[in-house]
């Protein structure tokens, strides 16, 4: 039985991986340029290769599982190891080894780049809320001297009720 349907189902994963990591690396500048209009417009374009990713991942397990099916192996060890050790053709099986290689190195890549953009998007929001605070500080922060004092004060009412 020939693997080749899972090796282009992998070659797709890859190129839709590669999309996805040249868009994770435009974000990345996008937000160091601070441009919230052109980012929001950029994940909505995101959005749909993830869906197009998703779409090429359920293919490739459904392309998988079939073939699994068709050459009596057991479901429960769906991998890349099993199928790399039940292919009999040894172009299919390096080329198998290649197109995984490579799935797996831009998995990497992308989850990397990912984690520099959400650091990014984590510091945005600490300088904006930086920003705020010293925009609008806090009455008490401004006040110097026995905190004790203030609250006395505040205790009190308005009017003197002993007149």
């Amino acid at each position: 039985m020939s693997a080749q349907h899972i090796i282009e189902s992998l070659e797709k994963l890859v190129t839709a991986h590669q999309t996805m990591l040249d868009f994770s690396k435009e974000k990345t500048e996008l937000l160091k340029e601070g441009a919230v209009e052109k980012l929001q417009a950029f994940l909505l374009k995101e959005r749909k290769q993830i869906r197009i990713l998703e779409k090429a991942e359920n293919n490739r397990q459904e392309i998988t599982k079939k073939w699994f099916e068709e050459c009596g192996v057991s479901l429960e060890d769906i991998t890349i190891t099993k199928l790399l050790e039940v292919v009999e053709n040894e172009e299919e099986r390096g080329k198998l080894a290649q197109v995984a290689t490579t799935l797996t190195n831009l998995i990497t890549q992308l989850k990397q780049q990912e984690e520099l953009n959400q650091l990014l998007l984590k510091q945005s929001a600490q300088f904006v809320q930086l920003s705020m605070a010293l925009m609008n500080p806090q009455l008490s922060n401004m006040n110097y001297g026995n905190p004790k004092k203030g609250q006395q004060q505040m205790n009190r009412s308005l009017f003197d009720s002993e007149v």
